[in-house]
């Protein structure tokens, strides 16, 4: 194994252990949430599956990043109950082979559109259904154009994922949900914020300040807005923020 590999190996390794440590702190927070429109469980589930991924992670030898997400989805699916075990464990699963040549802006945002794809597939859930999914599109297309049309630095692109996700949390607020076991308390599930979409951010968050930590770096101060405009012929340029369609009125 590369040096590069390895050190990406551990720096997975300690955005699992910081991922852990998040879900525990904030189990009383996401138990609150599913106690409104769930049965109460998101909280301790995620937090004892997220404890023993953790442990899981520290347990390997020479661990690289696919055996790290393949072994932390793996430990998520047999620890974590309810339909959330499959839904984060084994859509890992899946997008931990789209990192079998380590990890690169290209690699992660092809992980990113697996994990998003087998999250679809599994719960059969889409944008507006008040999910997970919520919070994920939102996050995996802006950290997919950052990186592929904005050409920005990986970093930079997974801080305005993070944002993207937390606009896609709230968003989940003032909808119906139309799946899972929200989706049974019909119009009363409207006004109240998903506990899946919510922990999906905080894994979010975790993973972006573990990055920025392995680099050396702060965390860039960002949000999901691209700086580039779409022309006519479908190519982005640098943008001011103003509106074309006004400058086309002059």
């Amino acid at each position: 194994m590369s040096e590069e590999r390895a050190q990406d190996g551990e720096a997975v390794v300690r955005a699992v252990e910081a991922v852990a440590e998040r879900i525990e702190t904030e189990r009383a927070h996401l138990t609150d949430l599913d106690s409104a429109i769930g049965d109460a469980d998101h909280g301790g589930n995620m937090a004892r599956g997220w404890a023993a991924a953790a442990e899981a992670a520290r347990e390997l030898d020479d661990p690289d990043p696919q055996t790290v997400c393949k072994t932390v989805g793996k430990t998520l699916m047999a620890e974590v109950g309810g339909a959330s075990g499959p839904l984060f464990g084994g859509s890992l699963v899946f997008a931990s082979a789209d990192l079998d040549d380590g990890v690169t802006a290209e690699s992660a945002v092809a992980f990113a559109e697996t994990y998003l794809q087998k999250v679809e597939d599994r719960g059969d859930a889409r944008v507006g259904d008040q999910t997970m999914v919520d919070a994920l599109t939102p996050a995996v297309h802006t950290f997919k154009k950052s990186i592929e049309t904005d050409d920005l630095a990986p970093l930079e692109a997974l801080a305005k994922a993070v944002d993207a996700a937390e606009r896609g949390v709230a968003f989940t607020v003032p909808i119906r949900a139309r799946k899972g076991r929200a989706s049974y308390l019909g119009w009363r599930s409207v006004g109240h914020q998903d506990p899946g979409a919510t922990s999906t951010l905080f894994i979010l968050e975790e993973v972006l300040a573990t990055a920025a930590d392995a680099l050396g770096t702060d965390v860039p101060d960002v949000d999901a807005t691209s700086p580039t405009i779409p022309d006519a012929d479908g190519d982005s340029v640098e943008g001011d923020g103003a509106d074309p369609a006004a400058e086309d009125d002059d």
